[in-house]
Order: C-alpha cells, then structure tokens, then sequence
C-alpha cells in the first residue's frame, strides 16, 4: 500500500456517487422518464414535463430541435432496438441519424447508455459526420508573445493540425495573439482555420474583421440556472451562432459534461442526460458541431463510476445528432499516463471529426486554456500510437530541419508585419531565441508592455485581415498574404460553413457533404492511403538493421579469431571450452549491454583461471541458437562443461549428458549483464567442472522494458549472426588475438 499511495493515480480525485449532487454518470434516479407528446404540430409534453413546467431549455429543443416527422416512430421504438441500430452495420447511417433526430434528450441518454465502450466506437466509426479523421491545436504562451504564437503555430500546421486555436492569459492582448496565430498558420502548409477563444463580444469582433475563421468556445449547458448564471440563454446563443455564420464563420459549440456539477444546478440528474440536453440544443441552434467529451468538468466526470464510458458517450450523442464532433481530450484527465491514454486511445481508434479539441501543441506549462491530456511533450508517443494501430490521429513526423524553417520564417514574418504595421519593434536575437525555444520559459522577458501596446493598436485602428495582408505583400511574405487571402475568399463561398468542414493544404473543403463517411463494415469508409500509411508509419526513431548494427563497425577488429582445426574431443578434466557463435567477433563485435564481444569473453576466461580451469576456444559455425552452442562446447570440453557464448551478450553454462534446453545456467537478458557477471560464469562454469557447488549469480532485477528497448536491435543482430550460420559443418577450434 505504501508503494500504491505513491502512484500518479492516487493524485485524482474520486467521488462516491451522490445523486443529489448529480454525481451520477450515467442513469441518475432523477432522470425523466423519456417522453414526446404533439398536439397540432406543438410539442406538449417533453420527457415528462407538460409545456407548462417548461425551463428555457426545454422550450427551445422542443420548438427547434426534434424532427416531428420522426418523433412518433423513434419515440415508439424501444431503447435496445435502437441502440443496436447505431451499430449494425445493416442499418446505413442516414436512417439513423433520420430516427435519432425524432428523440428526446431522455430517450437519447438512454439509448447510448446501453452500449458497451466497445460498441460506442464501433457506432462512432459508422456516426461521424465526416470520413477523414482530424485535428486541432492549442497554441498559446504565458507571455503572448506573438513571435512564440506564430512559430508555434508553424509547428502546429507542420505536423497536420487542421484547426489551431489560442486563448491569452491577458484579455486586452487577444487582438495580438489572433494577428500572430494568423500569421503562422498559413506558414509551410496552407488552409488551417485559426481561432482565438476569448469573451465572446470581442472574439465574434475578430471574427467580423477576419482575425480569425472558426469559433467553438460559445458554451451550453443542461440546466437553466446554469445558463442564468452565466448571463445567457439558448436564444441568445442562436443570435450568436447566426451572426458567425452570417458572416463565412465557422462555429461550433462548447458543452462537456460535469459543468452543471460544478456550478451546483445538476438538478440531480446525471451527467449523461444533462449533456444530452445540450448536445441536443446545438442542434437546435444550428451550430456545425460540439466540442464536448468533459472539456472544463472533465475531472468530474472521471472522478465517479463509469465517468470514462460517459465522456465517450457524449461524442458519440454528437455524431448521432449529426453535428461535428470535436472529441473533448483537451483537458488533463489525470496525473496517471495509464488513465489519460485509456481516454484518448478509444476516440483514436473510432476516429472522430477532430480526434482532440485542442491537442497542446505547446508545453504543458505555456497552455492558458488548460493542461491538455495530450501536450507537446507528448508528440513521440501519440505519433508511435498511430503507427501502432494504422489509426490516423490526423499528424505526422516532422525533422527537426523542417521545424527550425517553418518557425523562423514564421517569427520572422511577424517581426516584419509587426513593424511595417507599427505595431512593435522585435530584434533578431528575440527571433532567433524563438525559433529555437520549447516555451516561453526559454525567452528572455522583453518588454512588459510590448504585447499589450501592439493589441491596443491593433484595436484602436480596427485593423482587418486585409492590412495584415497588405503588410505580407509589402514586407516579402508573398506565400503567406496569398494563403490568408485564398483563406478569406474561401470564407465568401460559404463551403466551411457544412457540417464538419475543414479545408486541406490546397485548399479542397473536406466535410459531410464532400466527404461523407460512407463506413458499412469491413473494407469500407475511411481507408489509409498508401501515402498517408507511410507518413504514419514513418516515425523519427524507426531504424534499418544497417542504422540499428551502426555501432558495431565501430568496435571492429578489436579482436582477431583465426582457425585453427576442426575441433577435437578434449581429455583435460581442468578445460572448459568456450562455444562461441558465428557472427561473434566476425560482424557482431558489440554486445546488447554495451561491452565490446572482447570484454565478455575476456571476463569469463578470467573466471576460468581463477578457479584453475584452463579454456578452450571453439567456433560453432552450424547453428545460432545458445543451447546448442553450449551443448557442443560441453561434448567437446574435457571435463564435460561448456559455455556457450552469442555475440548479442547472451550466455549459458551447459552439460554434455543434457538435453539442449536443460542447462545449468542462463545469461538471456543480455542488456543486463555486466563484466563482473561475465566473470562470475566463468568462475561457476570451472567449479562445475571441479565437481562443486556453484555460487548463485542473482542480477537484482529491473525494471526496464527490456523487451521494447532491446527486440529490434536484437532482430538486427541475429539476422547478422543468421547469415554467417553454416548448417551441417562442424565446429572448429579458434584462438584470439586481441589488437
């Protein structure tokens, strides 16, 4: 217990469940009853309530968010029929998403609540909205340095983000942060949609005046004292999500479970319900998509039975609903790496719109929104989690060339907007110290009202996308004023505005409409092309056995093994021969633990010696397997004991009466052998030949993935040991000459 107490998880906070509190997953005893009744075309009752008893809520999805022409029939279908609808894959997607439209949010809470975590992803491979997988970025710094925001945003764009959003530790310095991340997201690869998520008055500002392309911070929640609290209401939200997309915005809302929790107006339903309200209200506003999957009440969620079931269950409602989903994981769900890879990994193999809503692309420390359950820090694991499932997480490898270009040229077309506008006056040495920084904490502090001036600026002249482009042209950075113009046209067409909608590097709309996800079962919807297969599996540490063996050249011809004879039986009782394999000291010259084939021989010759046995040196030349190795020497030795010695490390004491397997001692963790216990062998192999007791050699253990870390550069090394096997010759006495 000592040790458990100590563990990452015991960090997180756990809830007993209290339905009072709406500490409640998945099926609160105060959840309604689903229920739809329709006099003359009005809805009258909605999940147990009379249209009297109606809340804000209420009101609104019934006269905006159901399909009457459905409701009669979907209402009448029992939960499991319809939950087993969502995955068979009989049943195409469009008839679901016609039944699902007919529910109420009690009868949808219902239905996924029956699905098993399993059968959710399968629903989700068959729900989402669009076929491509996706995703987004979190670029932000403690400094909002415009610099760092738009090489970061470089980086973003550089490893396949589609979406980059920012936020700022400072209100006044959004108009700053959204001019840089503009900037920057069209360095190196065109197309991405920029965000800055600030309070919304100024954000949809930004917005009008083409400082940015989408926005998904417009927040809803389950309960109507919620929403009186935060000063709004579903119509005002409608007003909201017209006036973005009145104007080429594209938007989406922000929901998340647990939120209702927190603010302490759960009404002691469950989270599931709760969130099915809103999920069901962003389609009656006619928001693109949700992000939701926990988002701020993410801790909450997890911290009760059940809670990671019911995060994947509010995407899933999401796509059900037939809205984009932007798949939550932006906010840390825990200190455990376990329990924050079990929320990830089942929306990375179900795929979704955009696998993260905001994946922090910057360290964990420079994140203003929150610590997301995935950070930059992080890039190796997630990229090596998508090469070992062929699941496209929507990123690829990047070379740290390709990085260290994008962010300068990134930071450096920001210095010169900055200037040509007025705006600041950034020195290149400011440039060169972001180019190479991981985060702010590696940049020098600047001027403390740099940033701030520059945003005021910014705002007090109402500047607009086309004066950001203007300064591009003028300033050189032809490539980028073009894509943010491309970008801005693209916005009159109005086809970001469908459903799940992002655009790729030429600029193709990629959504519902254009690329509706077709899947029906096996061999169809999303496949990896032969390019995007290779750029997953194309990961920075994969290595050739030619890279893995490298170092072994480097040791070469440190000893020389000439032969002798053909090896002979030999009469002393004192010898002990030493089989050694065919690579050993001919292409293998250094050992898995890093000592050189020299060093491990010359180890146990010693402790030979020093129990008085003199050694004997045979080459095993028709097989690579220790046993056998060992099994030779010891028939050939005089007093019936043989070592067995591969050039990977990898040792054995054997017997000439035994059968190949059953030896007297085993070295097969090559990595973990040391000179001493090179030497401890031999000095156990000459006591075995001297008829006593050996001494137990114990390695203490470890607790490395000595498998992960060593398998493939031992594949490497016995193909090397594999070609020089002769089969059928037979073993020749050597001696060693050490150069």
């Amino acid at each position: 217990m000592r040790v458990l107490d100590g563990k990452p998880v015991n960090l997180d906070g756990f809830s007993v469940p209290n339905p009072q509190l709406g500490l409640v997953a998945m099926a609160s005893p105060h959840d309604p009853e689903p229920s739809l009744a329709v006099r003359d075309g009005v809805v009258v009752e909605l999940d147990g309530k009379p249209v009297k008893d109606f809340d804000v809520i209420d009101e609104f999805i019934a006269r905006y968010g159901l399909d009457l022409d459905a409701a009669q029939e979907a209402m009448a279908l029992d939960d499991a029929t319809l939950a087993r609808m969502t995955v068979d894959l009989n049943v195409p997607r469009a008839e679901v998403v016609r039944l699902i439209g007919g529910t109420t949010p009690a009868k949808l809470a219902r239905v996924v609540a029956m699905l098993s975590p399993v059968e959710m992803q399968m629903a989700m491979s068959k729900m989402r909205a669009r076929r491509t997988p996706s995703n987004q970025a979190h670029v932000t710094n403690q400094l909002d340095d415009p610099l760092l925001i738009a090489a970061d945003a470089a980086s973003a764009v550089a490893y396949g983000f589609r979406e980059v959003e920012t936020t700022v530790p400072v209100l006044g310095d959004a108009p700053s942060n959204a001019v840089a991340l503009l900037i920057g997201s069209q360095v190196g690869v065109h197309g991405a949609m920029a965000q800055c998520s600030i309070e919304e008055a100024l954000e949809l500002r930004l917005g009008l005046r083409g400082l940015t392309s989408y926005a998904e911070t417009i927040s809803l929640y389950g309960t109507e004292q919620v929403f009186v609290d935060g000063d709004d209401t579903p119509f005002s939200k409608a007003i909201l999500t017209s006036a973005y997309a009145s104007r080429g915005l594209k938007m989406r809302v922000t929901s998340g479970g647990g939120a209702e929790v927190l603010m302490g107006e759960a009404e002691k339903c469950s989270i599931l319900y709760l969130e099915s309200r809103c999920v069901s209200l962003a389609r009656a506003l006619g928001a693109q998509g949700v992000q939701n999957g926990g988002i701020d009440g993410v801790g909450v969620v997890s911290s009760v039975p059940e809670g990671m079931k019911e995060l994947l269950a509010e995407n899933l409602m999401v796509m059900l609903r037939d809205l984009e989903s932007c798949a939550g994981n932006d906010n840390l769900i825990s200190e455990s790496d376990i329990r924050r890879s079990a929320h990830t990994l089942p929306v990375l193999l179900a795929g979704a719109d955009f696998i993260f809503s905001g994946f922090g692309s910057i360290p964990r420390y420079d994140n203003a929104f929150a610590l997301s359950n995935f950070n930059s820090d992080d890039m190796d694991d997630y990229l090596v989690l998508q090469r070992d499932w062929a699941a496209d997480g929507g990123l690829r490898t990047v070379s740290a060339e390709h990085l260290a270009q994008v962010r300068r040229r990134a930071a450096t077309a920001v210095q010169a907007v900055y200037r040509d506008l007025g705006l600041a006056d950034y020195d290149d040495d400011r440039v060169d110290e972001v180019v190479r920084a991981n985060g702010s904490r590696d940049l020098s502090p600047g001027h403390p009202r740099m940033v701030a001036e520059a945003a005021a600026a910014i705002e007090a002249r109402q500047l607009t996308v086309f004066d950001v482009i203007a300064s591009l042209k003028r300033t050189g950075y032809d490539d980028e004023a073009e894509a943010i113009m491309r970008l801005t046209r693209e916005r009159l067409k109005g086809d970001q505005l469908q459903t799940a909608a992002i655009f790729d590097d030429q600029f193709r709309v990629l959504s519902k409409i254009t690329d509706p996800n077709d899947y029906s079962g096996p061999g169809t919807g999303y496949v990896l092309s032969d390019e995007r297969r290779a750029e997953i599996e194309g990961i920075r540490q994969q290595r050739t056995v030619a890279e893995l063996t490298a170092d072994q050249d480097q040791h070469r011809g440190h000893l020389e093994v000439t032969e002798i004879e053909q090896a002979q039986q030999g009469s002393d009782p004192r010898e002990v021969c030493i089989g050694l394999s065919p690579a050993f000291a001919r292409s293998v010259w250094l050992t898995l633990s890093g000592l050189t084939v020299g060093e491990a021989l010359r180890q146990i010759q010693a402790g030979l010696e020093e129990e008085g046995c003199v050694s004997r040196l045979v080459r095993v030349r028709s097989t690579i397997d220790v046993g056998l190795i060992g099994l030779t020497a010891a028939r050939l030795s005089g007093s019936g004991i043989g070592i067995g010695l591969q050039g990977k490390g990898t040792a054995v004491i054997h017997r000439r009466d035994l059968t190949p397997l059953a030896n007297l001692e085993l070295f097969s963790v090559a990595p973990q052998l040391t000179a001493q216990m090179y030497r401890e062998l031999g000095k156990n192999a000459g006591r075995h030949a001297k008829g006593m007791t050996p001494v137990p050699i114990l390695t203490g253990g470890t607790d490395e993935s000595i498998s992960a870390r060593y398998q493939a550069r031992t594949v490497a090394l016995v193909a090397l040991e594999r070609e020089l096997c002769e089969p059928g010759q037979p073993p020749v006495t050597v001696k060693v000459t050490r150069t």
